[in-house]
């Protein structure tokens, strides 16, 4: 029961507060934190030779204290459970940040392009209105997924352990988790590790997202373009969330100056978008946030009462 209650008030509690500015301009916020080991462990190790043996290395080193620094926060309760889920889940964050791009894009081009460059890695010196709006959607599906349903599915299922463990290694992932010269070898174990945690979650993801859009008639179709995306788990809430809104996302897009011809997800929708598809996409990240939110405490409920 506890970790269904304390998974509900972190929920409430990042959902209604959000990244408190006050609070983290002046301390360094876990992910920070995490993300400073990371580096550390980085510049230590990924040099030489037997890179790929180093970042296995530095993966299990991380994933170990994270254990252990989790199994000491779950002797503080289910209010140090609550409160550490509510800083590190991320839903009132993402759909800020997704809600910005839209806010810009009303304004000008140049405004959203601003906007969604705090949220994605491509470049966006030269997207149009349409591209600006698919990076704003492509970003909030994926970051559902791996901000606030993958660290609460963890959250349940391994208490504070887990949590720390999916946050640690989906940390890792974003910093060293690249195929290229730097990064392929010393990275590798970050990545698989942090594709196999996100397995279960983004296909959950998928599902909460087909229950409240109603998009069963797609299913197939669905499954075929989260395949055929570049990201073994990524596709499938995007897939989805292009059903939802009618409209085509992923495609051709441009990294480091290098344009990429990635496949389309769902390719015949709409593909001149612009503010109010991400409106839509934000209102169905919500719908879904809350359908978890009441799920959890129907859990909490009925574990209380056994």
């Amino acid at each position: 029961m506890s970790n269904a209650l304390g998974l509900a008030a972190g929920m409430l509690l990042d959902g209604w507060l959000g990244e408190p500015r006050w609070l983290w301009n002046r301390l360094p916020h876990p992910a920070v934190l995490m993300g400073r080991v990371v580096g550390a462990l980085e510049r230590r190790w990924n040099t030489g030779r037997h890179r790929k043996a180093k970042g296995v290395a530095a993966m299990l080193v991380l994933a170990a204290g994270a254990l252990a620094l989790g199994a000491l926060l779950e002797l503080g309760g289910v209010v140090v459970q609550a409160l550490c889920v509510a800083v590190l889940l991320a839903q009132k964050s993402l759909v800020q940040h997704v809600s910005a791009v839209a806010a810009g894009l009303r304004l000008s081009v140049g405004e959203g392009r601003r906007a969604v460059a705090m949220i994605v890695s491509r470049d966006t010196a030269d997207m149009d209105a349409s591209q600006v709006a698919r990076a704003a959607i492509e970003s909030g599906a994926e970051n559902f997924s791996d901000g606030v349903i993958a660290p609460a599915f963890w959250f349940l299922v391994g208490g504070l352990p887990g949590l720390l463990l999916y946050k640690v290694t989906n940390t890792a992932d974003s910093m060293v988790g690249y195929r290229n010269t730097r990064y392929a070898a010393y990275g590798w174990a970050a990545a698989r590790l942090d594709d196999l945690l996100n397995l279960v979650p983004a296909r959950l993801t998928a599902l909460i997202l087909v229950l409240l859009s109603g998009q069963w008639t797609g299913w197939g179709a669905m499954i075929a373009d989260a395949r055929r995306h570049r990201s073994p788990n990524a596709g499938w809430p995007e897939a989805v969330m292009a059903r939802a809104l009618d409209v085509a996302l992923a495609g051709p897009r441009s990294y480091d100056g290098q344009l990429r011809h990635l496949a389309w997800v769902n390719e015949s929708g709409r593909k001149s978008i612009g503010p109010a598809e991400i409106d839509g996409a934000v209102s169905l990240l919500w719908r879904a946030w809350w359908a978890v939110m009441i799920f959890t405490i129907l859990v909490a409920c009925g574990l209380s009462f056994t």
